[in-house]
């Protein structure tokens, strides 16, 4: 195996991030992180593990780790994870982060949220950052049909108001919202008979199903930046708090009494794969519904109600649909914030004191570690049940977890058998995307001084791209102990991998790419070579020579389905040698 020197050191340094256990370690541990409160919201402190009970499918489980974790003083100096001094050319999706906090994400979701309502959010954003606690670290992410990075975890209010003041976050329509229940549709023309009533039916479930699809891609794309998300803080050590503002999330789409012959739709399995992954990484989902307070559209002063005049029972039949759809996309929500150990926030005009009560929450809690006695790991849900004796409490914890496998728990999750519309690489590929960090990497990154006409082999460019090209030599490094290598029937080590690289305009526009399916089978000696000196691979790739380019590297575990990338722009790279 070739051994890059400059690189090697990486297993040694960066294998201290890793050392705080999680259940995305494949472990046969179960981690829930508990928050207890009083009847006024306000944490409790200082409980003993006796203070607890836990069971599993109803059968009392011991509790082999207790630990306390309390919001820092503001005074209190952050303790960052260990961070090392990159020598010129060598990059890596590690990144220290606090070990003594949470880090909360902020996720503002313009995929599901009316325009009016974004803009709402944002205000508040603003009036929660005028009074931010010191110490709090917060990232903040924006939602559209991908997930972007508006600014990485910062303590610094005036940086997070330069993100949300930023162009990239100005609120934004989404294509994918179907218009408010009450709005004038087809239905609402007058009563027709013989072939022009048909025609109208004909119509009527045309829209019907173009919503549904519209629905259904909104479910798609938001599990798909829940993915992201989860696999972009694996890495980090602790509880993660995502504060996720949305306005309308749709968990399933189902035919309605009114058309039962509209597609059909159901999200059950991506939803169930989503949280696994997020319980995996210790994230906590905490939902805010954007909108508020609010009434049924057809009381809006802007409805005119002629419809109704021409139509008497539509207005019965639209508000009991309305209150039918927001009582299923609170459950949502619910189930979300259930399922990952999370709250939700609805009906509340105060959107920035529920930021501050999410990281309260997140900040302050009881963190019980078991070995299920069960070890039957069949796949099938695992009820959990915490129990305190002290009285008047409230606790808030994730409610079960699936049991699959421990070594087949990533790849249930997301797999292409499992979750049809998620690809865990593409979603790491993504220009300005969060860079995983499931497996952690290191990548030197060297050009070359020759120009060529054309893309040298192994180099696919978008039409039309034109040259000269500069070859640009990828060595990369990544943690043995973050690959899967399961043992064959012959006794050796199985490594499934691919590695990718693509270049992009500042735009997003996909200019070149490379791609490397590895399929390894090591021998035993070759094996403990490959745990000391890392899982290494080179790529090559051309790109324009007089463009501004950026490179997103990126390694995807074939068997485990976990991913990490890095991104950079071609002007951090050193010129070439002469």
């Amino acid at each position: 195996m070739r051994t890059y020197p400059a690189l090697a050191f990486i297993v040694l340094t960066m294998s201290a991030a890793s050392q705080t256990p999680t259940i995305r370690t494949g472990t046969q541990i179960v981690i829930v992180d508990v928050a207890v409160t009083d009847s006024r919201g306000n944490p409790i402190h200082d409980l003993k593990a006796s203070d607890f009970t836990l069971t599993e499918n109803g059968v009392a489980q011991s509790i082999a780790r207790f630990e306390e974790h309390t919001a820092p003083s503001v005074t209190a100096p952050i303790k960052l994870g260990p961070s090392f001094k990159m020598d010129p050319g060598i990059f890596t999706n590690y990144s220290p982060a606090p070990t003594d906090r949470p880090l909360n994400v902020v996720l503002l979701d313009t995929l599901n949220t009316p325009l009016k309502d974004q803009a709402y959010v944002r205000n508040q954003m603003m009036e929660f950052l005028k009074t931010m606690q010191p110490g709090a670290n917060i990232a903040i992410f924006g939602l559209t049909s991908r997930l972007i990075l508006l600014q990485g975890f910062t303590s610094d209010p005036s940086v997070l108001r330069s993100a949300l003041e930023h162009k990239k976050s100005n609120p934004k329509n989404s294509p994918l919202l179907p218009e408010p229940i009450g709005s004038d549709t087809i239905s609402d023309q007058p009563a027709l008979t013989g072939a022009d009533a048909e025609t109208l039916a004909n119509l009527q479930q045309f829209e019907d199903n173009i919503t549904a699809i519209q629905n259904q891609m909104r479910v798609l794309y938001t599990m798909d930046a829940m993915n992201q998300l989860g696999r972009y803080l694996a890495a980090f050590p602790g509880r993660k708090n995502l504060i996720w503002f949305s306005g309308s999330f749709p968990l399933s789409v189902l035919p309605d009494g009114d058309n039962p012959n509209i597609m059909q739709f159901s999200s059950d399995k991506e939803f169930q794969d989503t949280t696994n992954l997020l319980t995996r990484s210790q994230v906590a989902v905490y939902p805010v519904d954007a909108r508020g307070l609010f009434a049924p559209p057809m009381y809006d002063a802007s409805n005119s109600g002629a419809r109704y005049a021409r139509n008497p029972r539509g207005f019965a039949q639209d508000l009991a649909k309305f209150t039918a759809q927001t009582a299923d996309e609170h459950a949502t929500m619910l189930q979300m914030a259930e399922a990952t150990g999370g709250k939700a926030f609805l009906n509340t005009n105060n959107l920035h004191s529920a930021v501050q009560k999410a990281i309260d929450s997140g900040s302050n809690f009881y963190t019980l570690i078991y070995t299920p006695s069960n070890k039957d790991w069949n796949s099938r849900y695992r009820k959990i049940v915490v129990h305190s004796d002290i009285q008047n409490v409230q606790l808030t914890y994730r409610r079960g977890y699936y049991a699959y496998p421990p070594q087949e728990a990533m790849a249930a999750t997301n797999s292409p058998t499992t979750a049809p519309g998620y690809d865990a690489m593409r979603a790491a590929m993504q220009r300005g995307g969060p860079q995983p960090t499931e497996i952690l990497f290191k990548a030197q990154v060297l050009s070359t001084a020759t120009l060529t006409d054309t893309a040298e082999p192994g180099t696919s460019t978008a039409p039309a791209l034109k040259g000269p090209f500069r070859k640009y030599i990828i060595n990369c490094v990544a943690l043995p102990g973050d690959v899967s290598s399961p043992i064959g029937k012959d006794g050796n080590h199985i490594l499934g991998l691919q590695f990718v690289v693509v270049a992009y305009d500042r735009g997003g526009k996909p200019l070149a790419s490379t791609s490397s399916p590895l399929t390894i089978s090591l021998k035993p000696d070759n094996y403990k070579i490959m745990m000391q000196q890392g899982v290494q691979f080179s790529q090559n790739i051309s790109i324009p020579a007089k463009r501004e380019v950026f490179l997103r590297i990126g390694i995807h575990d074939l068997l485990s389905n976990k991913v990490g990338a890095v991104e950079l722009p071609n002007s951090a790279v050193p010129p070439p040698k002469p």
